[in-house]
């Protein structure tokens, strides 16, 4: 039987490419999916909004969207990344200014969208939030598997995805008593067609011999918005095929 049905779920970041794959898996159990996403044309009557989640007036706007439409949002997925287009510099070059937008747009966003979709749960009493998370909010990075490449794992990303982590446990602390869940998913690497050696190297390390799929990660996330999850809030689960467990 699916597991969502009747549930209105809003997945900021959903033309993305773990967005497309959240979006689908909710949608098959029968969930009511909003995408908010701001690389998309907006198309409002089949549930597509463009909503920049660095913008609080965007954000908002999307909000009284989807709840006028529809009088109650059950859930919400963080899975945007907002970020500037030196994303990627090793820490040597990094410029202060590239490293405070992106703090900035990235974990500011999380705070952005949780404080707007959390004031409609709190007077509905009832709701679940999920932020996308990464294991590199767990674990410093390794290194080792970006040798013979030009890729690296850039220092705001750790901070970002460590301080979502932490202001996740927070937010369901605080908001417990009013029925509301939220909880993090952190993938592993997830193959976008990087290069080989970077894939090489990091298929090393994982006890499952590969890199991560969206349909992966999805799962996870309709699992924590279903009643099958009522008792679980403030956690962080980590979906990185054994990579952290060495």
């Amino acid at each position: 039987m699916k597991s969502l049905i009747n549930k209105v779920i809003v997945v900021a970041g959903g033309n993305g490419l773990l967005g497309k794959s959240i979006v689908n898996k909710l949608k098959l159990e029968g969930a009511l999916v909003i995408i908010a996403d701001i690389n998309i044309n907006e198309d409002i009557e089949n549930n597509i909004i463009n909503c920049d989640v660095t913008d609080e007036s965007s954000v908002n706007r999307t909000l009284q969207i989807i709840f006028n439409l529809y009088g109650k949002i059950d859930g919400f997925v963080n899975n945007a990344y907002p970020r500037t287009e030196d994303w990627g510099t090793k820490f040597e070059e990094i410029k202060f200014d590239s490293w405070s937008r992106n703090v900035d747009m990235q974990l500011n966003s999380v705070f952005i969208t949780t404080k707007g979709v959390l004031t409609i749960m709190k007077d509905q009493g009832f709701g679940s939030i999920i932020n996308v998370a990464s294991i590199y909010g767990v674990l410093a990075p390794d290194f080792s598997i970006y040798e013979g490449t030009e890729m690296t794992m850039p220092a705001a990303y750790s901070a970002i995805k460590g301080g979502v982590i932490s202001y996740s446990r927070y937010l369901a602390s605080y908001f417990g008593k009013f029925g509301i869940r939220v909880n993090c998913v952190s993938p592993g690497g997830i193959y976008n067609d990087q290069a080989q050696d970077f894939v090489n190297n990091y298929t090393k390390k994982v006890p499952l011999n590969r890199m991560g799929a969206p349909s992966d990660i999805s799962p996870a996330i309709t699992f924590l918005m279903s009643d099958d999850s009522k008792y679980i809030t403030g956690q962080n689960i980590i979906i990185d095929g054994g990579f952290s467990i060495i």
